[in-house]
């Protein structure tokens, strides 16, 4: 394959429709590959300067791991590598990653949560909510709407959680909590109206539901059983950025 032809194969994920339409993603750099080759997810190809290659061991005299069994690996100059990826500096190594097929959703067991996301439209608050989920320990993220989990910026933001915790799309949220509810799973929906969080006591297993940054929830989960919830402010500030108030809830769900 041309050089030509491989830069404008990888740019083109760079759009939604491709990424959608091949089944691939894009990660970059090394501390964000390094965390992918540790995870189950496909490697097709491998960009990357001299350097990188040799340094993390992925030289074609290397003994390559499962996740490396048909992986590519081209050595390219940097002014491709620069081309090729969306970071403003360290497009020193790029992988092309096959996206997971959908994953079933589960409601959550005895003591777990899940993350619900209903319509989060910007790529950085949704890697790191996926953060967010991933170090408070969250059964599943559920997206509903909003931006794609495999935006560049959302996996670079995710910090390697999207690995380990690869979001589930659903199609009809309202449907899918009106479902927990009857399974006696706790449905909390993050709203500024709702109750405070500290003092209502919330109970797992539950789902914790954040909103559009701009929209808050959509009129069907606000129809959807549930008991909104809110994060008590002391200050001036008007609200709080949607992956602060998760972090702040998922703190809350998780105490003892």
């Amino acid at each position: 394959m041309s050089g030509s032809t491989q830069l404008k194969r990888v740019r083109a994920l760079h759009r939604r429709k491709e990424r959608e339409e091949q089944g691939l993603f894009l990660v970059q750099g090394r501390k964000l590959v390094g965390e992918l080759l540790k995870s189950s997810m496909e490697v097709l190809e491998i960009y990357a300067t001299a350097d990188p290659v040799r340094e993390m061991g992925l030289e074609g005299g290397t003994e390559p791991g499962p996740e490396m069994a048909n992986t590519t690996v081209s050595i390219l100059p940097a002014h491709d590598l620069d081309r090729m990826g969306t970071l403003h500096s360290g497009n020193e190594v790029l992988a092309v990653v096959r996206i997971p097929t959908a994953t079933e959703l589960r409601l959550p067991v005895v003591g777990m949560f899940n993350l619900a996301l209903d319509g989060v439209s910007d790529p950085g608050n949704l890697g790191t909510l996926l953060r967010i989920a991933d170090w408070f320990g969250a059964t599943q993220v559920w997206c509903a709407g909003g931006v794609d989990p495999y935006n560049p910026k959302a996996v670079q933001s995710s910090m390697g959680s999207l690995f380990r915790l690869v979001p589930c799309a659903v199609e009809d949220l309202p449907g899918a909590l009106a479902q927990a509810h009857a399974s006696k799973v706790s449905v909390y929906k993050a709203e500024a109206s709702g109750e405070n969080v500290f003092a209502y006591g919330v109970k797992k297993p539950c789902i914790l539901v954040m909103g559009s940054e701009s929209h808050g929830l959509s009129e069907g989960v606000r129809a959807a059983p549930g008991i909104s919830i809110s994060i008590p402010g002391h200050g001036g500030a008007e609200s709080l950025n949607v992956a602060a108030a998760a972090a702040a809830l998922c703190m809350e769900i998780i105490r003892p």
